[in-house]
């Protein structure tokens, strides 16, 4: 990768990319092509060491073995957690979003550690399976219109003290735990159980993820028609009664 380059780096695509979680390398590195900026884009297999110079890390979803193979590879390789300490971003999925955390329920039924880059903690739930459109307001400290994904989880994610939720749920389940809260962030780190893929309903999301990696607080304007009305189809769907 160039030393001039913006470097997205997508995480373990032969174990966490069930879900079209993939698209959402294709948006970001899209939008900043649109915008004039060289962009190296590296897809990482498990089998592969984590770069450490990269500028925004991607990992999507995955079914439950996968999800331990990433996380006991990634807990090894220990090249993500140098990364965000060299001040990468890093945005994750689902299954990526639970090892973020500092623990979740394997496919053995066990706790398994997770990174610890966000303060939460994953457990399963009881319930009925979260399936289904989600419309949430984006915590306004990020100043963000309203989140539109598709939920597909039987996972309850409990935040700690140091993680702040990514948004609250008008429609939807979200985190699963009743409080409304959606997904996690730190100040570098972002979680959501939102597929979609995520940044294909919500472009604004990928260009906050460019400008926190850029270091800018704007970015040149681009077309976003298609977006848009991916966006206003999908929250007008989720609004339909059932």
């Amino acid at each position: 990768m160039s030393d001039n380059s913006l470097r997205i780096v997508w995480i373990y695509p032969d174990l966490l990319s069930t879900y079209g979680d993939q698209g959402n390398a294709l948006v970001i590195e899209r939008r900043a092509r649109q915008r004039g900026l060289d962009v190296a884009r590296l897809d990482v297999r498990s089998d592969q060491p984590i770069p450490t110079s990269g500028d925004i890390y991607l990992i999507g979803g995955g079914e439950d073995r996968p999800q331990r193979l990433a996380a006991e590879r990634l807990r090894r390789d220990g090249g993500l957690h140098r990364a965000v300490g060299n001040g990468a971003i890093v945005f994750s999925v689902c299954a990526g979003y639970q090892i973020l955390g500092h623990e979740f329920i394997n496919d053995l039924g066990q706790r398994e550690p997770g990174l610890g880059l966000l303060d939460v903690v994953s457990v399963r739930g009881e319930g009925e399976r979260c399936v289904g459109d989600v419309l949430a307001d984006i915590d306004p400290r990020l100043g963000l219109p309203p989140l539109t994904g598709f939920e597909n989880h039987q996972g309850v994610t409990h935040l700690g003290p140091t993680a702040r939720p990514f948004a609250n749920v008008r429609l939807g389940k979200g985190n699963g735990t009743g409080d409304g809260t959606e997904g996690a962030y730190n100040d570098t780190v972002f979680g959501t159980y939102m597929h979609g893929p995520v940044l294909a309903r919500n472009p604004l999301i990928a260009d906050l993820l460019l400008k926190l990696a850029l270091d800018v607080n704007a970015l040149p304007p681009t077309d976003d028609r298609w977006y848009e009305a991916l966006r206003n189809e999908r929250i007008t769907a989720a609004q339909q009664p059932a």
